[in-house]
């Protein structure tokens, strides 16, 4: 019996170290962090696990360098903007900790269950307005998931909230999410939050933000930037943003789907789909298209990986989740 314990423990062993090196060796395919991205990591307090940053005008962001959420305090209460499941349940205290005015309004950027999914440290809140789009709250009554609060404040498309002095627009989209995406604007403090859209520092996250409509995501950017703000908030990792993010963002994501365009469209899918012939056979319709998409996939991502993996971090994480994304809009939805 012994012997089979200390066999059982060698396994364990040499299973952890081929872990630990098999880790190594897949980071040794990507690069690290970009140096002047790492130097705007939030300095987290590892017993609190966030940390709030006051950008003016009564608007307070907090982060774990994860998820990022806001609120902002006016003279007759606060209004919070989304409850990560991560941190969402502190929400509450760090409030309390800035002011002594009650939380007003809960207002949700979409129904992604990472952003919202802390909302229920609200539910003992009296007489809370829970806000966001119809589309939003007919799915989450759906969902019924308990820690998803319900909004008991529904609108269509545009609503403008006056609280204490302060104002706080909100206007519907559909970049990302089926059920529709908030732009939450505080003109006084020229701040904007649109969640899964800019990432500062980084490359938009799989398949530019996981987003369900990338002909509208392609709209996005001109969109954000008619808006008049200095501080911007994309709801994740590692720093807030500006106008400039915005635009880098932009640009990649442009690059990403012009280049895309132009490989798929000057590729001749009959001589690719011969020359996959001579490889798979002539039998397998679906292998000889996946291999024509690769072959778009592969030769794109080659020729934007140099353009951008040292202006973004994160670029070859996700890039070919990009060129895969603009290549399904390119070949079903674009016009020539």
């Amino acid at each position: 019996m012994k012997k089979f314990i200390f066999v059982l423990m060698l396994a364990a062993v040499w299973s952890g170290q081929v872990s630990a090196q098999s880790s190594q060796e897949s980071l040794k395919e990507y690069v690290p962090v970009l140096p002047a991205v790492k130097a705007k990591f939030w300095k987290i307090d590892p017993k609190l696990g966030y940390a709030v940053k006051n950008v003016g005008g009564g608007v307070y962001v907090m982060s774990d360098n994860g998820w990022q959420s806001a609120f902002l305090v006016t003279d007759e209460g606060v209004i919070v903007f989304d409850a990560p499941a991560s941190f969402g349940k502190s929400i509450p205290l760090e409030v309390s900790k800035v002011t002594d005015k009650p939380i007003k309004m809960l207002i949700y950027s979409h129904s992604h269950k990472d952003h919202i999914g802390g909302s229920a440290a609200f539910k003992n809140i009296k007489d809370l307005k829970i806000v966001a789009l119809e589309g939003v709250s007919d799915f989450l009554k759906e969902m019924n998931d308990p820690n998803r609060l319900v909004p008991n404040v529904t609108f269509k498309s545009e609503k403008t909230i006056k609280l204490g002095g302060k104002t706080v627009e909100l206007t519907g989209h559909h970049y990302h999410s089926p059920e529709g995406d908030l732009f939450i604007y505080v003109p006084e403090a020229k701040f904007l939050m649109v969640v899964d859209s800019v990432t500062s520092g980084y490359a938009p996250f799989q398949g530019f933000d996981l987003s369900t409509n990338f002909h509208e995501y392609l709209k996005v950017f001109d969109e954000i930037l008619a808006c008049k703000f200095d501080t911007f908030v994309g709801g994740h990792l590692t720093d807030i943003g500006t106008r400039q993010d915005v635009e880098i963002t932009k640009e990649f994501t442009l690059d990403v789907y012009n280049t895309v365009k132009r490989i798929h469209n000057n590729m001749d899918a009959t001589t690719a789909t011969a020359e996959a012939i001579k490889t798979v056979g002539p039998d397998n319709e679906f292998l000889l298209f996946k291999v024509f998409l690769d072959r778009v996939t592969n030769d794109s991502v080659r020729e934007l990986k140099p353009r951008w993996i040292n202006r973004l971090a994160g670029v070859d994480v996700w890039l070919e989740s990009h060129v895969r994304t603009a290549i399904i809009y390119v070949r079903w939805d674009d016009k020539e």
